[in-house]
């Protein structure tokens, strides 16, 4: 049997702050929070952390820094094992002890980007599972113009590899790419194509989009059959918020803008922001601020997008930008997207709830994850200097015990 006592803490319940306050861990779950000193176990691992803040592990329902792990240039792919593995150590090192894994279906677009490779990548992260330092889960990103994509996703959907699906439409003239214009710049840009090639790329995809109603129907169909919970992706208008709750879509991600937002708030739909936009101040395609919906009352959930790293520092901000009470702001990557994603186990520090718990400190004013338990298992620790003074003053068990 495992236990740890984390004593000394700023403590974040669903509803309160406690500070100076206590938490106890064992056999992978929460056991008690505050419990009396005498209810420790004698084996009980202790550890003071003054100065920290105590939280539950943060849930990513979008990243697709795996990609970026897998092929870190253009057409230069690493061995597929090896970049799970890799993605996997920076998940425990950012606090995210649940990541979604996104991967695009998109034929053979470019690079990672394809149905083969990506099928192929989904199913790595299903067999590293048993291994991984936090519970990697997928999310599937199906481009509405690929009609190829359908009876792959299907395979996976009924293999039990897919843990979230959202359909998606990059064609030029609406969502991300507002004009042909901003696609032609995105394509030759990101992927270095010549404009002739990028406008090929358009002409295409907007042709493909043929059947593509039909083609989100079945699948989304098919998830829900499957209690998979699905998204809706860059939503752009009213009528496209009620078209995709119509279709059962649980989430709608990186709305456009506020019309859109609100509209997904009139449908009850949580709507999916982006952390590199709340720290950046900006969106990089030219929407809406995501703060600026957080103040609104409409940005529920905070992914990091394609940077891990940014997920805590974004909640954080947000609960100073926005002024929300730190709890209601730290929701926005725990309790959050584990409501929408149907993970009733986790995502709130509360006894007999999964433990999958993080410590922050603030170094030089960054908020930094110094500690990653995921179903108690302590899977990241890093030791600022600015704090090694206050580690060095952990108290026993025995003297826990005696000041009860």
């Amino acid at each position: 049997m495992s236990a740890t006592y984390l004593t000394h803490i700023t403590l974040v319940l669903p509803d309160r702050v406690l500070p100076d306050s206590a938490l106890l861990i064992e056999d992978g779950r929460i056991a008690a929070i505050e419990p009396e000193p005498a209810a420790v176990p004698p084996h009980a691992n202790v550890l003071a952390l003054p100065g920290h803040t105590v939280m539950p592990g943060l849930i990513d329902v979008h990243c697709d820094a795996i990609e970026k792990e897998a092929e870190p240039r253009a057409s230069v792919l690493f061995p597929l094992d090896f970049a799970v593995a890799q993605v996997d150590r920076r998940n425990a090192a950012a606090g995210i002890t649940t990541p979604y894994h996104a991967l695009s279906f998109a034929s053979r677009e470019w690079g990672v980007r394809n149905n083969e490779t990506a099928a192929t990548l989904v199913r790595t992260v299903a067999a590293w599972r048993a291994h991984g330092l936090v519970d990697n889960r997928i999310h599937c990103r199906y481009e509405v113009t690929d009609a190829a994509a359908v009876p792959v996703l299907e395979a996976l959907m009924d293999d039990g590899v897919v843990d979230l699906l959202s359909v998606m439409d990059h064609s030029p003239g609406q969502g991300q790419f507002k004009t042909l214009d901003a696609y032609l710049a995105y394509m030759m840009g990101n992927h270095g194509m010549t404009r002739e090639e990028a406008a090929a790329a358009a002409a295409k995809k907007s042709a493909d989009l043929d059947g593509a109603h039909e083609r989100v129907e079945r699948l989304l169909s098919r998830a829900q059959r499957a209690g998979i919970p699905t998204a809706s992706h860059d939503d752009d208008s009213a009528q496209r918020i009620a078209t995709m709750h119509g279709l059962g879509v649980r989430m709608s991600e990186f709305p456009i803008n506020l019309e859109t937002a609100q509209a997904a708030a009139s449908h009850a739909l949580p709507t999916i922001l982006g952390a590199p936009n709340v720290l950046r101040g900006r969106s990089q395609s030219g929407s809406m601020r995501a703060i600026d919906a957080i103040r609104a009352g409409v940005g529920n959930i905070l992914c990091s997008d394609y940077q891990p790293s940014t997920l805590i520092a974004a909640a954080f901000a947000a609960a100073r930008l926005s002024e929300l009470p730190l709890n209601e702001a730290l929701a926005l990557v725990t309790a959050n997207p584990a409501d929408a994603c149907l993970l009733h186990d986790r995502g709130r520090l509360a006894p007999g709830a999964r433990a999958d718990v993080i410590a922050v400190a603030h170094v030089a004013g960054q908020p930094m994850v110094t500690h990653t338990w995921s179903a108690g298992r302590l899977v990241f620790a890093a030791g600022y200097p600015a704090l090694a003074a206050g580690a060095a003053h952990r108290p026993s068990p025995e003297t826990v015990r005696e000041a009860a």
